[in-house]
């Protein structure tokens, strides 16, 4: 049976094709929020190709730390956790940054 395209887009036009996991740049960085609390924000994950709500789950359960999704774009850790986070997200394919 034939590849069907439901688009109606020549395969090499689509927007999704040649996307991958090191084509994007991940940043990770440390804020100090009230009371002296570090958060760390992972930026960039591509919501389109990845589940962040995925990725941030298993970001919490690998630091033992709570943590949340903001905006359907940022993952936030509490705590300082930028170099777990790094080896992480590299080990899964990612091209990361720390700030």
């Amino acid at each position: 049976m034939k590849d069907k395209n439901f688009t109606g887009i020549p395969k090499e036009l689509q927007p999704w094709e040649g996307f991958t996991r090191e084509s994007h740049v991940i940043k990770i960085s440390v804020d100090k929020r009230r009371y002296g609390k570090n958060v760390t924000i992972i930026e960039g994950i591509d919501t389109k190709a990845e589940d962040i709500y995925e990725i941030a789950k298993s970001l919490k359960k690998k630091v033992a730390s709570g943590g949340t999704v903001k905006d359907g774009k940022t993952v936030e850790l509490q705590g300082d956790h930028r170099e777990t986070v790094k080896k992480y997200l590299e080990e899964q394919g990612f091209k990361t940054e720390v700030h």
